[in-house]
């Protein structure tokens, strides 16, 4: 395929470009938005251009398919994965591909040492006859594709509703380090929504990175932020999100929030961030439009669901993302 006929089968991207060399980028934010982040803080703008939630699907009979790419940047080393009628057949973890001799990991504290850019090509079989074909791209990193095959038609699958999801790493996919495992990929298996992913590690309630999206208006918004700013004194950020978010797309979208789920890393703070989350709760819930999913239901309270008491691991993010799909549908979201 051209990478323009990639772009009929490529979800996740708000828009493309082509890199000099011939990759096909695909981008989440507007360049406005970007802009913004690359004039407020280096970390949310190396994670506003992620592979966040980005997939290429498609309905075939082929028995193989195969792409070159490129690691542009890296935050943590998840996986690329393949998926054949909605279960995961194939992982090529990103630590794979990486030269030997690079520091050990520390989730802590990113990867700056890695060797970057990093190019390969992965090919991968696929069973006799007709089937729905997904492959997730790195969450946690900025990954270019080109000279994507198959061997045989391909169909552009159908989606349900366009939403718009808000978040933070978690919404991002930083946890399960798998990218087919984060919250959100589990919970879109069963929803299939047609998705636009804007979690961003470390982010919070700001109104400022909330602007129009030429050419793009969602049916439903999910907000699933607030854990990384519970020490706040004041909830004006929170109050003014929503503020902003229903001024630029109207009282008539559906918009879900997520008040910020269980975390056991901060014990001395805890009552605090409870009283956090309760006020979230509070505001989100004002508005008519506004629907409220208690994010201390979605995750068991305890440390084994979690990479660091802070962000989900895989059995996490699965119970997070089914329990998600149940509330969604008990609500009628």
């Amino acid at each position: 395929m051209t990478n323009e006929e990639l772009k009929k089968y490529y979800f996740g991207a708000y828009s493309f470009e082509e890199t000099e060399d011939g990759y096909l980028q695909a981008f989440q934010y507007t360049k406005a938005q970007m802009d913004y982040f690359q004039g407020a803080f280096d970390f949310w703008y190396d994670r506003c251009m992620a592979s966040t939630s980005k997939t290429i699907e498609l309905n075939t009979e082929a028995t193989k398919v195969s792409f070159d790419f490129k690691i542009i940047w890296m935050g943590s080393p998840d996986s690329f994965e393949l998926q054949v009628d909605g279960q995961i057949t194939k992982i090529a973890y990103v630590m794979d591909f990486m030269k030997e001799g690079m520091p050990e990991p520390d989730f802590s504290k990113g990867f700056p040492g890695w060797n970057l850019p990093k190019e390969g090509r992965i090919e991968w079989e696929l069973p006799e006859g007709k089937k729905s074909v997904v492959i997730y791209l790195p969450a946690d990193a900025t990954v270019v594709v080109r000279n994507f095959e198959v061997n045989a038609p391909a169909e552009r699958p159908a989606k349900n509703e366009k939403v718009l999801w808000l978040g933070d790493s978690i919404t991002q996919g930083f946890g399960p380090l798998r990218s087919g495992q984060t919250y959100v990929t589990v919970a879109n298996r069963i929803l299939n929504y047609d998705i636009v992913n804007q979690g961003i590690g470390g982010y919070v309630y700001d109104k400022k990175s909330l602007m129009k999206m030429d050419g793009y208006q969602p049916d439903k918004i999910i907000v699933a932020l607030g854990t990384n700013q519970y020490g706040s004194e004041t909830m004006t950020d929170v109050e003014e999100y929503y503020e902003t978010l229903t001024g630029i797309y109207g009282n008539e979208i559906p918009i879900l929030c997520i008040s910020p789920i269980w975390r056991g890393d901060v014990p001395e703070h805890y009552e605090k961030f409870v009283s956090f989350c309760e006020n979230v709760k509070k505001i989100a819930g004002s508005y008519q439009n506004v629907t409220v999913v208690d994010g201390f239901t979605l995750v068991p309270h305890l440390k084994e669901y979690y990479l660091d008491n802070l962000h989900p691991n895989c059995l996490g993010t699965e119970n997070y993302g089914r329990n998600l799909v149940e509330a969604i549908r008990n609500i009628g979201f």
